[in-house]
């Protein structure tokens, strides 16, 4: 499963602020976390939060594309849409 993220580094904490929509009227989820956006540290922290609010290995979370963008791709394996909504809420239609 893929999902778009848009990331607010050093944001104070490491929280997942919930669904948003782009001006496009995609949606995507938002997250902030407390690290750094330098040397990936903030990648790495979107990652790690992210497998732990779903519950799964960090190793099933990687980051697809916009390594260096607020608004990223990541890639789930395994992940059933269920798990997605049970975790977030149902993302916008």
């Amino acid at each position: 499963m893929r999902l778009a993220v848009r990331v607010t580094p050093k944001g104070g904490r490491d929280a997942v602020d919930g669904w948003a929509v782009d001006a496009a009227g995609r949606p995507h989820l938002k997250v902030r976390v407390s690290a750094a956006p330098s040397d990936g540290e903030a990648n790495a922290a979107v990652v790690a939060l992210l497998a732990k609010t779903l519950k799964v290995p960090r190793s099933t979370v990687r980051l697809v594309g916009g390594e260096t963008a607020r608004l990223k791709m990541l890639e789930i394996a395994d992940l059933p849409p269920e798990a997605l909504a049970a975790a977030f809420g149902p993302p916008p239609a």
